[in-house]
């Protein structure tokens, strides 16, 4: 098997190297919405807090020359947006969804007007962790050459799952969505329960935003996220509400976004737009389904207003 011709691995190697590469910032976003959401508070204005993180993660790293600092750029950029958010639907007869939309628009002028003069730089990007170099084939290098936040994400997925089932401040997060009045009259402090888990949510988000920016080729420009953001809500419904099922739902994601690239990749470049188109159409049944009568939120935090 020479370096150029490896048959019927090629799709399959390319569409895991492209699950890899796409499912990273849906992991860390759709679990920052499913901290959000298990408060009993949804957050739609992830789109504009993942632009903003992919923005300051480039900018940091661009003028510090670490990418790291600039993952931690994004985190702290998103975990304002995230403050921002709590506060301002702590106010009373504030809409979520209308606050949600309003930081989308936000965040993605904030990004573009802060960031128009790093367009053209380059940044340095996140190193990769090249688990293909036993393998003489090109193509299998390249699709094993992962990311480290990939493996932060899987990590983070397990870690939420311990936090929200096996300690007290995930059991008092679960009640405060569950139920507010329960929440109240066991002493837990509602609004600053929803307040901190949209932070922890917008920090996870902005770290996924940084993703897009940090990893190969490292470069930033406007509409870089595609409406990820958006997608991670459906993500989110789709996972049941479960950190560990998130991740697998990312990769699901992850594939469809790599399925058209791949199939042009062995030289199938037929219906190329509708192969890439596959993440949203993946989406729009998604929410099809699980609006339907026959698949209730049976799952879903009581308090979450997407639910009642």
């Amino acid at each position: 098997m020479d370096g150029t011709s490896i048959g019927w691995l090629a799709l399959p190697l390319a569409i895991l190297g492209g699950a890899i590469r796409v499912s990273t910032p849906f992991i860390f976003v759709s679990i920052g919405e499913l901290i959000t959401e298990k408060s009993g508070r949804i957050n739609l204005g992830l789109e504009g807090t993942l632009m903003l993180g992919a923005m300051a993660g480039y900018a940091i790293s661009y003028l510090s020359g670490s990418p790291w600092l600039g993952v931690l750029s994004a985190g702290l950029a998103g975990m304002a947006f995230g403050l921002l958010h709590g506060l301002l639907c702590s106010v009373k007869r504030v809409n979520d969804t209308a606050i949600g939309i309003s930081l989308i628009v936000l965040g993605t002028g904030l990004a573009f007007f802060l960031g128009k003069p790093l367009i053209e730089p380059k940044a340095p990007p996140l190193p990769s962790i090249a688990l293909g170099f036993w393998s003489s084939v090109p193509r299998m290098r390249a699709a094993l050459d992962v990311n480290a936040l990939f493996f932060v994400g899987i990590a983070l997925a397990f870690v939420v799952y311990v936090f929200l089932n096996r300690t007290g401040w995930g059991l008092m997060l679960r009640t405060v969505g569950d139920s507010e009045d329960a929440a109240r009259a066991l002493g837990f402090p509602v609004l600053r329960v929803r307040i901190v888990a949209t932070m922890a949510g917008g920090i996870l988000a902005g770290i996924g935003g940084s993703f897009l920016s940090l990893s190969y080729p490292g470069s930033w420009s406007e509409g870089l996220s595609s409406g990820q953001g958006i997608m991670a809500v459906a993500l989110v419904i789709f996972a049941r509400w479960r950190s560990i099922n998130a991740l697998g739902a990312s990769l699901l994601f992850g594939g469809a976004g790599a399925l058209g690239p791949a199939l042009q990749g062995i030289g199938v470049t037929g219906y190329y737009y509708l192969f890439n188109a596959a993440p949203y159409i993946l989406t729009l049944a998604i929410m099809v389904a699980s609006t339907s009568r026959a698949a209730p939120f049976a799952d879903a935090p009581g308090e979450l207003k997407l639910h009642r």
